[in-house]
């Protein structure tokens, strides 16, 4: 019981550091959030606080909702789910939050997110794309589900770089476990491309070039990359450094200014199949996007993008309801249409609760991520059922 109490105390700490909005406040509006601010996905937590913070500010300054300041009260779960698990029973028993943006990675939020169904608390993953997150009436996805992101990889492969033979290297995690999955459905439609090789690496790996090398033996057109800022950008370096000139394809965990900073030149021409798309030129994205860099001088990314488009699709939501009631809240969630988000005009959500958006294609051009192209295609954006 001793250190229960001593990690409860501990985790209140945490909150006080990313906490915005009225401190202390008995009168406002609760809405919790989890995210990795510190261990290995720390950048990305900093990234979701910040960028959620930005949010919280706009809506208290337009007067808040539903005539009541909104109250954001974030905990650290260092992308833990046992962290997670203890956190968000906080946030429910303790806090009483009526909202929650799951800011984290897919094992954390895969672990809460029944609580919180259960709780009759509605819940936004901003971009863990696990197909378990979205398990119940009150649990939506604003971020890709995995297999959505795997085809538009796919789909970038074969139709935009008319590729014939393609290497996937992949973390062995829930991560790349989704994404190949989507990546290999939508090959095998469409034969005039193949898999050539298809290795998978553990979560704790530093050294690619064993792989680097089986894949170049290949002879691929073009290399999947799946994985985070962390393992991707080491993984780029090291293929110039071999002197592979090969096309490198990557995804949303990639997309970090730490992908960049890391990587180096060797990041010039990398793909990356994402949300955010840092030359759409409406005005919420280039307003975003000016505060960020003003703030913290270093460009924003899609995981802050994408947890800032979470809470304003419940603060969206609230306000549509009228009402904070949870059950309200997420039948306003499930009809929201139209609704332009940073992260793309969100066109609605399956009655699963996945997102339905444009994805986005970046390219790294002079050291910045930018526009490549957007995919709309109805087949490769829409979630299938489940079992379909």
């Amino acid at each position: 019981m001793k250190r229960g109490f001593k990690f409860l105390a501990l985790a209140f700490c945490l909150a006080l550091v990313c906490f915005c909005g009225t401190a202390l406040a008995a009168d406002t509006v609760k809405i919790g959030m989890l995210a990795p601010l510190t261990g290995f996905a720390a950048a990305d937590g900093f990234s979701v606080n910040e960028s959620v913070k930005i949010a919280v500010e706009k809506v208290n300054a337009e007067g808040g909702v539903l005539g009541k300041k909104v109250e954001l009260i974030c905990y650290d779960d260092a992308a833990d789910p046992k962290q997670s698990v203890l956190l968000a029973n906080k946030l429910i028993e303790q806090d009483k939050v009526v909202a929650f943006v799951a800011g984290s990675y897919s094992l954390p939020t895969r672990a809460v997110s029944a609580l919180f169904n259960d709780a009759g608390i509605p819940l936004v993953s901003a971009y863990a794309l696990h197909p378990d997150i979205t398990i119940g009436d009150y649990t939506f996805r604003n971020g890709f589900l995995g297999t959505v992101e795997g085809k538009g990889a796919a789909y970038t492969a074969v139709k935009l770089l008319k590729a014939k033979k393609i290497a996937l290297i992949v973390s062995d995690n829930d991560f790349g476990t989704t994404l190949t999955q989507g990546f290999e459905e939508y090959v095998k439609d469409h034969p005039e491309a193949k898999i050539v090789s298809h290795q998978k690496y553990p979560m704790s790996e530093k050294d690619f070039k064993p792989y680097l090398s089986k894949m170049k033996a290949s002879n691929p057109d073009v290399v999947f990359l799946s994985g985070y800022y962390f393992q991707t950008a080491p993984a780029l370096k090291q293929a110039k450094e071999m002197g592979i000139k090969t096309q490198f394809i990557g995804e949303e965990g990639a997309d970090s200014p730490k992908t960049i900073e890391i990587a180096g030149k060797a990041a010039e021409g990398f793909i990356m199949i994402t949300n955010l798309d840092r030359d759409d030129k409406r005005k919420v994205v280039q307003d975003f996007l000016a505060t960020y860099r003003k703030r913290h001088k270093i460009e924003p990314d899609m995981v802050g993008a994408s947890a800032y488009d979470g809470f304003m699709l419940l603060v969206n939501a609230m306000r549509q309801a009228k009402t904070t009631d949870g059950a309200a809240v997420a039948k306003a969630l499930a009809n929201t249409k139209n609704y332009d988000g940073l992260t793309g005009v969100i066109n609605g959500f399956t009655k699963e609760g996945e997102v339905i958006k444009p994805i986005q294609v970046q390219i790294v051009k002079n050291g910045v991520f930018r526009h490549y192209a957007v995919i709309t295609d109805p087949k490769i954006i829409t979630p299938a059922a489940p079992g379909k």
